[in-house]
């Protein structure tokens, strides 16, 4: 097997063909941006596997996710002895190649070799549909990356989950960047800022992580909510907040809640967040999701897609953006792939898992409301650090319905719940399991509260 890629020499004929094909079947923009760049790389003759190269680890995930299954099957459908591929950052050498190749094609280099953090070249201000829900979130943040200096910072983006708040802070790092070439840009998220802080504290380089984010001129921070509870996270990153805003760096910050919701954070930093710009992103009204869907069958290509099924996922698929346009790329890569019209049946067939999960679909948020409704308690005590039983209780009952009734993981419900551990959650499970066994008022709130969610 050969791992220099000088194997797959014999194969750049076949590769020159099916490129051409791939630019008919998914447009020239989207061929030019991830595919025209990409080099052929290793080839296994035993396990008949080759690798493409690209230049990053995002867009090695991001090839694989959207076109690795037309890849394969136009290597397979060749007969050139391929059998399988795998998508693969290039080596550094190579990388180098495939970076200057994306260049001369007027392609984006990815974020990595420009900035100390990767933004999504796809997710740009163009792409971002607006409407009554979104509007002020997208203004703002394009005054944040406007070249005039903003009268704000920080800019702080709340909404739920797949609503377009990592949309905006990628679209704002591009538009920044595309004016200020060589700042010093970091977009990360919450967990990862915890984690490289830790990791600098093991190994005695903390002066070097702070020095590094102090030197941004634009910092964006996304799902901050993750960091509550974490004391020492919390200083560093306001230390970090107080110095990038006195030297008059951009800031943009994303979370699932304003500012005032945000347990377990430390107050000066709920203090600083909200003395800048607040903006929340509701959820899509069924003309915005009509919108999005338009916007991205326009530069679909082929198979087309008729109004009524434009029509069906925008009434079907009300929870977010994000699930809204993976319904609406599923339908378009099986009907490229099968060669199947894409109608009304065959969304109906395809999506119909998808359109049953919708239909039923209960947040943890939802399970709070009730929950506290029921008990009537104010539903910022879901959240709090409060023991006391008339608000310990109905908590423990939330819990025990966010882990039988939705998909989130216990250290996700953990840090729904005020940033508590993940065996806070487990202990709250097994008291109610307890309980609806030997108490039966107990029981029958739970079964009344299930009623009314599911109803």
């Amino acid at each position: 097997m050969d791992r220099n890629g000088a194997g797959s020499t014999h194969l750049e004929p076949v590769w020159s063909q099916l490129r051409a094909g791939l630019r008919s079947d998914i447009g020239p923009r989207m061929f030019d941006q991830w595919i025209k760049p990409a080099r052929l790389g290793a080839y296994c003759a035993m396990t008949e596997t080759l690798d493409i190269l690209v230049a990053s680890e995002f867009s090695a995930n991001f090839v694989a996710a959207q076109f690795g299954d037309r890849l394969r099957l136009a290597w397979r459908s060749a007969q050139a002895g391929v059998r399988d591929i795998r998508i693969v950052r290039a080596p550094e050498s190579a990388a180098l190649r495939v970076l200057s190749t994306a260049a001369d094609h007027g392609v984006a280099p990815p974020a990595k070799a420009r900035t100390a953090g990767g933004f999504q070249p796809r997710h740009d201000f163009a792409g971002f549909v607006t409407g009554d829900s979104n509007r002020l979130a997208c203004s703002a943040a394009m005054a944040m990356a406007a070249p005039e200096k903003p009268r704000f910072s920080p800019l702080f983006l709340h909404g739920g989950t797949g609503q377009g708040k990592t949309h905006l802070l990628h679209a704002i790092a591009a538009a920044y960047l595309a004016h200020t070439p060589d700042a010093a840009v970091i977009y990360m998220s919450a967990e990862r800022f915890m984690m490289e802080f830790v990791n600098a504290m093991r190994a005695n380089e903390t002066m070097a992580f702070k020095a590094r984010l102090r030197a941004a001129r634009l910092l964006l921070i996304d799902d901050i909510q993750f960091i509550a509870g974490k004391g020492a996270t919390q200083e560093e990153f306001l230390h970090t907040l107080n110095e990038l805003v006195e030297s008059g760096a951009r800031i943009a910050i994303s979370a699932d809640r304003p500012p005032q919701q945000l347990d377990a954070i430390d107050p000066r930093i709920l203090s600083r967040l909200a003395g800048g710009l607040v903006a929340d992103i509701q959820p899509a009204s069924i003309d915005l999701r009509l919108a999005i869907l338009e916007a991205r069958r326009a530069v679909a290509g082929d198979p087309p897609v008729p109004d009524a099924v434009i029509d069906f996922l925008a009434r079907a698929i009300r929870s977010n953006i994000r699930e809204l346009e993976g319904a609406f790329n599923k339908l378009l890569a099986y009907g490229q792939l099968t060669g199947r019209t894409v109608d009304l049946e065959f969304a109906q067939a395809m999506l119909a898992d998808t359109v049953r999960a919708n239909a039923r679909r209960i947040t943890v948020d939802d399970i709070q409301k009730a929950c506290a409704a029921h008990y009537r308690i104010d539903p910022s005590d879901m959240r709090s650090k409060r023991r006391a039983r008339a608000i310990a209780r109905p908590r423990q009952v939330a819990m025990y319905l966010a882990k039988k009734m939705t998909p989130r993981s216990l250290p996700e419900i953990g840090r729904i719940f005020g940033g508590r551990d993940h065996s806070t959650v487990i202990h709250a499970v097994r008291t109610i399991e307890a309980l609806r066994e030997s108490n039966p008022d107990i029981d029958a709130d739970v079964r009344a509260l299930v009623r009314q969610l599911e109803s």
